[in-house]
């Protein structure tokens, strides 16, 4: 007997496959097999909803207060090479060329 993967909006252990898809009786939740969301892993997006993965560039959308420096992170800053942190998709790390060891919020960024 195979089991299947527990729902992902209701967390149920009652679900079973119809066809391409998993079916939850208990909230009539339906995911595809290959859904990255229902597996439980966390899609990094930025302001604009696009994806973010590691490695990509991003820009600032506006200014930001830097704890612990004294220069502010200015609209219009290129972040290159982030690093996405694990297990907290409203989150990534990053250097800019004046600071160094960023992390910074996702809603504040845009794909370069």
């Amino acid at each position: 007997m195979s089991t299947y993967p527990s729902c992902p909006a209701c967390g149920s252990a009652h679900t079973y496959e119809d066809g391409a898809v998993f079916v939850c009786p208990d909230c009539a939740h339906e995911w595809a097999a290959g859904d990255a969301a229902a597996e439980g892993v966390a899609v990094v997006r930025d302001c604009n909803g696009n994806a973010l993965a590691e490695g990509d560039s991003v820009v600032v959308i506006k200014d930001l207060k830097v704890r612990g420096s004294s220069i502010p992170l200015k609209q219009g800053t290129l972040i290159r090479g982030i690093r996405l942190v694990e297990g907290d998709a409203g989150h990534i790390e990053g250097n800019s060329d004046r600071i160094k060891g960023l992390v910074l919020k996702t809603c504040f960024l845009r794909k370069a």
